[in-house]
């Protein structure tokens, strides 16, 4: 009986250290985002990674690179809810339990201000009037890495 119990919470042990601890970092690739020139300053657009992230990003000035963007998980890191920028306010917004979230993703309020809990950042990029954005990407096997067409409009995988 002692042995199966090991064996059952050794393997189990096993799977959330592979699971918590992966073998090999996940790749990331340059995607295209948008049209520099369709996003307003104050505007944020919803943008899903090939992996299916939802990230939110927002233009905070302008001019002119890719500063004046921030790229932010849309996930909130206490529960997983929706966070949405709201220019009004010049903060991102949790309406699940009215986390509050700088600009730049800092936690000011809630529970994730409690827990000390930043929304996640990604890397933006801008070339000939086009934002590109740094994301994980999936792997096929060993070093190959595959990118999944992305309809800039709405982040939606293409066919």
């Amino acid at each position: 009986m002692a042995g199966g119990l090991v064996g059952g919470y050794g393997t189990c042990t096993a799977m959330g250290a592979r699971y918590l601890f992966p073998a090999q970092p996940r790749a990331l690739a340059w995607v295209y985002a948008a049209r520099v020139a369709d996003i307003a300053v104050g505007a944020s657009i919803a943008f899903r990674a090939p992996t299916g992230e939802r990230i939110a990003i927002a233009r905070q000035d302008e001019l002119g690179g890719a500063d004046d963007f921030v790229a932010l998980s849309s996930v909130c890191p206490h529960l997983g809810c929706q966070v949405h920028w709201e220019p009004q306010n010049d903060r991102f917004f949790c309406p699940c339990h009215n986390g509050v979230f700088t600009p730049k993703g800092e936690a000011v309020s809630g529970p994730p201000a409690e827990a000390e809990q930043n929304l996640s950042r990604f890397p933006l990029k801008v070339e000939g009037g086009l934002l590109y954005i740094e994301v994980p990407v999936e792997k096929l096997s060993g070093t190959e890495t595959r990118l999944v067409q992305v309809d800039p409009d709405c982040g939606e995988r293409l066919a």
